[in-house]
């Protein structure tokens, strides 16, 4: 059955037809983001969901979407979806960073252009029929320190522009290394270096609880007498009450303003100043990016549904289309590895290690990661996924550790799943062979060689002769047909293993005959997805 898609803002007619190009089925009805009755009666019809900023993907909307994998924004600010309603629910929220970042970055440019030669009031005032020359005396740019808070997809091109203008670039952003500073001409400093050495500030970060009202009273004190901020990123990243103080006393003498505090905003204190430009979220408003970020979150949807290619998560590791067959068998394996664990496992979790050996640490770890503990988790919360999965272990107060090395055995690669609670840690090892099929090559320290099956019985036991006839006795007595069955010790005499492939899960009753055998440490019933 094809996956089902519902665009319920406007998407130009190519991005629909991409979908239609992939195999998915497509409903596109542009205003039912705005009747939020009907959108909640339709969207548990669908496996995804695009939307531009007019449909609020909200709590109450995600619990309605009893199908919904995936929200797909054509653009790049998500305030609109409630991501930690989506992510506990498994639904993989996406944006679109790249396909407005021209547009944005050229927008900050225009309004620090307008800022230096007050472009807005000059022409007003000349439409009016007044020819004040003297009245708008500008500044160049050129020479000028341009300081940019913010150097990744949208401040580097920024960065970028002001170099070619013969601006003097110095840039903030803990994620910036001095490799890449050097490749965009840029110097690299410390945020209070931007706010005492800039002629021109402008802000590209996103809002998070640190970037939150970076720029202040105490910001702007540090700031020298004349700057020029401009802001097309977060409304909320300038505490807009200190830049109108500011703006009044001359400390800041212009100020180029896309975003604000609440938008929309029809009345603002920054409204009517002269020496601010003030424009209505127009950052990302060309045809053009309307239209990249349209086609991109198509193809980005599309991918998803139905290659399992993840692009542009805001809440899972990516992967993309050319990685997505490499990895799916070992997702499978990582998952399969946490499912054994989290099934034998019945007191709380504390600790979990993940190994990635030889080429599976080459490999896209965060998301085997998500797998395994899916996994983990699967047993007690039945709807988890790799979304979801990471979220519960956090709650739950999971510490989690992530371990790489280099080849160090026979096999070219495995995953290595450590687990500690209270009293005991469980250690479990997998790999895939040339068939793409899990298989466990370690239990509890115990080599061997076994394929997962669908319904199993795993038992621990003291290495003692009899075991294999005790097993086989009362599965035959009780008509359980074992169809396969591997063993393993780790010496003579020491601690054994056995692994029954069954056809049907295992029935209690027999279960707990098993159990009461002096000889049997412990059995455990285990149930594995293997078609998934």
């Amino acid at each position: 059955m094809a996956p089902r898609v519902l665009v319920s803002d406007k998407l130009s007619p190519t991005a629909v037809q991409i979908f239609k190009d992939r195999g998915v089925e497509v409903d596109y009805l542009p205003d039912l983001g705005k009747d939020k009755e009907k959108l909640h009666e339709v969207i548990g019809q669908y496996d995804g969901l695009a939307i531009r900023s007019a449909t609020k993907v909200t709590e109450k909307l995600i619990a309605a979407a009893t199908n919904l994998k995936v929200v797909g924004r054509a653009g790049i600010g998500v305030d609109n979806v409630d991501i930690p309603a989506a992510s506990r629910r498994g639904i993989i929220v996406m944006n679109t960073p790249f396909g407005n970042s021209i547009t944005t970055a050229e927008h900050a440019i225009a309004l620090m252009f307008a800022v230096a030669r007050q472009l807005p009031e000059a022409n007003a005032s000349t439409h009016a029929g007044k020819w004040e020359k003297n009245r708008f005396m500008g500044v160049e740019i050129t020479g000028k320190t341009l300081g940019v808070i913010g150097c990744g997809n949208i401040g580097s091109i920024v960065a970028m522009r002001g170099v070619g203008l013969k601006m003097h670039v110095i840039a903030f952003d803990p994620f910036l290394s001095e490799g890449r500073a050097q490749e965009l001409g840029v110097e690299k400093v410390e945020l209070d270096e931007i706010f005492a050495r800039s002629d021109f500030i402008t802000l590209h970060t996103p809002m998070t609880d640190k970037t939150r009202g970076i720029i202040d009273r105490q910001a702007l004190a540090k700031m020298k007498d004349g700057v020029r901020i401009i802001n097309c990123a977060r409304g909320g990243l300038i505490v807009e009450a200190d830049l109108i103080e500011a703006l009044k006393s001359g400390k800041v003498a212009g100020a180029g303003i896309d975003v604000f505090e609440v938008e929309p905003a029809t009345e603002s204190p920054l409204f009517g100043m002269e020496n601010v430009v003030v424009t209505p979220h127009l950052g990302a408003a060309t045809s053009e990016a309307q239209e990249n970020v349209a086609l991109q979150v198509a193809e980005q949807m599309a991918d998803y549904l139905v290659k399992g290619a993840v692009s542009n998560a805001i809440n899972m590791p990516s992967i993309t289309a050319e990685e997505a067959p490499r990895l799916k068998p070992f997702i499978k394996l990582a998952e399969v590895l946490g499912a054994f664990v989290g099934q034998v496992t019945e007191e709380p979790i504390q600790e979990v290690e993940i190994l990635f050996d030889g080429n599976t640490a080459a490999m896209n770890t965060r998301a085997l990661v998500s797998a395994a503990l899916a996994g983990l988790i699967r047993p007690q919360v039945a709807d988890v996924n790799m979304v979801s999965a990471p979220i519960m272990a956090k709650e739950r107060g999971i510490v989690l550790s992530e371990v790489r090395r280099d080849k160090s055995g026979v096999f070219d690669g495995y995953i290595r799943l450590n687990v500690t609670t209270r009293t005991k840690t469980r250690s479990i090892a997998g790999t895939c062979f040339s068939d793409g099929k899990p298989r466990f090559i370690q239990i509890k320290g115990i080599n061997l060689d076994a394929e997962v099956g669908e319904h199993m019985l795993y038992t621990t036991n003291a290495d003692a002769p009899g075991i294999i006839g005790l097993l086989g006795t009362v599965c035959g007595t009780n008509g359980v047909n074992i169809a396969n069955f591997q063993l393993g010790r780790n010496r003579p005499g020491g601690d054994a293993i056995a692994l029954l492939y069954l056809d049907a899960p295992f029935p209690e009753k027999v279960l707990e005959e098993v159990r009461s055998h002096p000889a049997i440490e412990s059995a455990k019933p285990l149930q594995f997805d293997i078609a998934g």
